[in-house]
């Protein structure tokens, strides 16, 4: 098999995979709080890279970090995963699993916004023209298409999943200038995610027992949201001879997520939603190419 096939594959799983997700979001939801699910999911996340690690024989690697990069990683694992997922948990159990799966496909938008801000990179007419788009989508999905009787469904709801665009946006700014080894990265900063969630959580809520039902949602969110996803789509990344082929595909997980949200969940699709998405997904491919090249994240 040639390295554009395997790429193609790898990228199909870790789309098939994130399209999943928050289905298994608002399952989970019903039985344990936001802060249990970052706690403990970022904890799998972490035992589940480790592992990799082990396996992969790079364990050296991460035991010879310097104690900078310990301390940029647990920098970069207060935004993600654990303010990150602070927040857009708390967003999914507010509201519709569309509404925030929708609102929070935003970040790229907001991340040329703060590259704009934080880096003096050129914001134009045509980043303008994204921005405006992108959040014309997003005011038709807080209002579900009410332009006539502007009522945002749940403004809290609403202001945390886009808050949750902008820290994966200051996650992906600050990530860009560490050029360590991705998934060294990402096992430290799950190793400091799960120690912040877990020390709130003692310190909240003390001694816990989560009920048995959440445990597959928790252990699934760690594995596939926060684990083994990223390493899938990397390992696209690095095979592909165009990264745009592979990026590309991305642009299906939003999609693929409705289906399985109303599908599993029985959600109704709201056509605002989808029209809202349309017009996100609109900004997103009119600045793309631009600002950070079609390589950029994958995160869907």
């Amino acid at each position: 098999m040639r390295d554009q096939q395997r790429a193609f594959l790898y990228a199909g799983g870790a789309i098939g995979l994130w399209s999943t997700v928050a289905t298994v979001f608002k399952l989970t939801l019903r039985y344990v709080a936001p802060l249990e699910l970052v706690a403990f999911s970022s904890l799998v996340s972490f035992l589940v890279l480790l592992t990799l690690l082990l396996f992969q024989g790079r364990m050296g690697r991460l035991l010879s970090s310097s104690p900078r990069e310990w301390i940029a990683s647990a920098a970069l694992g207060l935004l993600n995963p654990y303010l990150y997922y602070v927040v857009l948990f708390a967003a999914y159990s507010r509201l519709l699993g569309q509404e925030a799966l929708v609102l929070n496909y935003t970040w790229p938008i907001t991340l040329v916004l703060l590259s704009a801000l934080l880096l003096g990179q050129p914001f134009g007419a045509r980043s303008l023209a994204a921005l405006l788009m992108s959040f014309a989508g997003v005011v038709f999905i807080a209002t579900r298409g009410r332009f006539t009787d502007v009522r945002f469904s749940d403004p809290l709801g609403t202001g945390l999943a886009v808050g949750s665009s902008l820290i994966w946006a200051l996650f992906w700014i600050y990530n860009l200038k560490d050029n360590r080894e991705e998934t060294v990265k990402l096992c430290l900063n799950f190793f400091f995610g799960s120690i912040y969630s877990l020390v709130t959580l003692l310190a909240i809520r003390g001694p816990l027992a989560l009920p048995q039902a959440g445990w597959p949602g928790i252990v699934y969110v760690g594995f596939f949201e926060m684990g083994i996803t990223f390493v899938l789509w990397l390992k696209a990344m690095r095979l592909a001879r165009r990264a745009a082929l592979i990026s590309n595909l991305v642009f299906l997980s939003p999609f693929l997520s409705l289906l399985f949200l109303h599908l599993i969940l029985g959600e109704e699709l709201f056509l605002s939603t989808l029209l809202g998405l349309v017009l996100i997904v609109g900004g997103i491919l009119l600045q793309r190419y631009r600002s950070f090249g079609p390589e950029g994240a994958g995160k869907g």
